[in-house]
């Protein structure tokens, strides 16, 4: 696989399930909101993430070329296996087209020589 490491520094965020929708900002930037019962997810630029949100900040994203197609199997469980065996934790997302693999800017090195091991590119 061929992954395209994205410039932006991003923040995870963790909003109470009544915090409001936060607004994507129109600029092109990642930006995904999951809910659940319990809890709202934020994935988003680090000036963006909001006040009153749990944060867990200084991440960069690793997004895989695609698109991908709905049929292929195990791709980000390949990518994530290479990562572990090098000890970084990875936050993923997938959108329709493609996965996203968000690395902590501290291990974005060890991840690329872990995935570049395991035959994956990583494009700067």
């Amino acid at each position: 696989m061929e992954l395209l490491l994205g410039s932006e520094t991003l923040s995870v965020c963790r909003l109470t399930a009544d915090q409001p929708w936060p607004a994507p900002p129109d600029d092109g930037s990642l930006f995904s909101v999951t809910s659940t019962g319990d809890e709202r997810s934020l994935v988003c630029r680090a000036d963006l993430a909001p006040a009153g949100a749990r944060i867990e900040a200084g991440w960069r994203v690793l997004t895989v070329v695609g698109p991908l197609d709905f049929a292929l199997v195990g791709v980000m469980a390949d990518l994530t296996a290479a990562v572990a065996r090098a000890g970084v934790s990875v936050f993923v997302l997938s959108t329709f087209d493609t996965d996203h693999l968000l690395v902590r800017i501290d291990d974005l090195d060890t991840a690329d020589r872990a995935l570049t091991a395991a035959g994956h590119s990583v494009i700067r």
